[in-house]
């Protein structure tokens, strides 16, 4: 979308707020390399809805599951443990919310989360029921308007929707009034699509304020989500100087075709992400598995 195109790297900093070094991941071009990017926010939770959800992981260990990895020139991922019975991120029903950039836990496992929607590839479908790797998908309203129901049968595979705003604005520039339209617009067309409502949001190109916060609570979502690590075409951009996942970490990547791709195409940019986590020695497990949607 041209409005990500424009993004390139935005560094947005708040009076009264943390300053957010804001790279070019966070809903920017797709590009090849594997610079330094800067995510900031605070630690803390993250939160998601939804009902019961498959085993991340159980397919790997099959003759059949490692054959559907082998179509996509892939070696199975490593199965992803068991969600843990006491999720390392509580949320709270009431309270200013929360913003994550990982996930507490010593476990080689990473979080996959998608934005905006759109690409409408159905090939990528087919990918995602071969293979069975979760992802949280952050929808934005202009961009997966055209075809809601592509993202039903990867909603069916127990990924979660999320909240990525109606217009893609960068949100620390809005007042409150606007910055409620953009997330309550999008919490209300999402919870009608897909039956659930929200429970995290991301902000366009990571960009948010006090206000944002303000307006997430009054909304619906009870965390914001950031993020450690950005997809481009065939590497990662990272925060850390030595260019290497932790465990938790949270990758940022996009629903993106060969037009923004360089010609690429989304399940070739996919496959390259799991390599690259695969190389480093990780798995890839649910976000909302780790997480404890609070009590209402």
């Amino acid at each position: 979308m041209k409005r990500h195109s424009r993004a390139g790297r935005f560094y947005g900093a708040l009076a009264g707020t943390a300053v957010l070094a804001l790279t070019a991941g966070g809903c920017g071009t797709g590009g090849s390399g594997d610079g330094g990017g800067e995510p900031g926010g605070s630690t803390g939770s993250t939160g998601a809805t939804r009902g019961p959800a498959p085993t991340a992981g159980a397919h790997r260990d099959t003759a059949a599951g490692a054959a559907a990895w082998h179509k996509w020139g892939l070696k199975p991922l490593p199965a992803a443990p068991a969600p843990p019975a006491d999720k390392p991120v509580k949320l709270s029903a009431h309270g200013t919310v929360p913003v994550l950039t990982h996930i507490p836990t010593s476990q080689k496992i990473v979080f996959i989360t998608l934005d905006d929607g759109q690409e409408k590839d159905p090939r990528f479908i087919r990918m995602m029921r071969d293979l069975k790797v979760p992802v949280s998908m952050f929808l934005m309203n202009d961009a997966a308007k055209s075809d809601y129901a592509y993202f039903k049968p990867l909603q069916e595979l127990g990924n979660h929707i999320q909240n990525h705003t109606l217009h893609h604005p960068v949100m620390n520039t809005l007042p409150l009034s606007r910055q409620k339209q953009e997330i309550c617009g999008d919490q209300k067309i999402l919870t009608q699509q897909y039956g659930t409502a929200p429970l995290l949001f991301r902000p366009p190109y990571g960009a948010y304020n006090a206000d944002t916060k303000a307006a997430v609570s009054a909304c619906g979502p009870r965390a914001i989500v950031w993020w450690r690590e950005s997809m481009q075409i065939r590497n990662m951009q990272y925060q850390t100087a030595d260019k290497k996942l932790r465990p938790g970490d949270i990758i940022l990547a996009h629903f993106r075709g060969p037009s923004e791709l360089k010609g690429t195409t989304m399940t070739t940019m996919f496959a390259n992400m799991l390599k690259r986590i695969q190389e480093q020695g990780f798995t890839v497990a649910r976000l909302e598995d780790y997480i404890q949607a609070p009590a209402r």
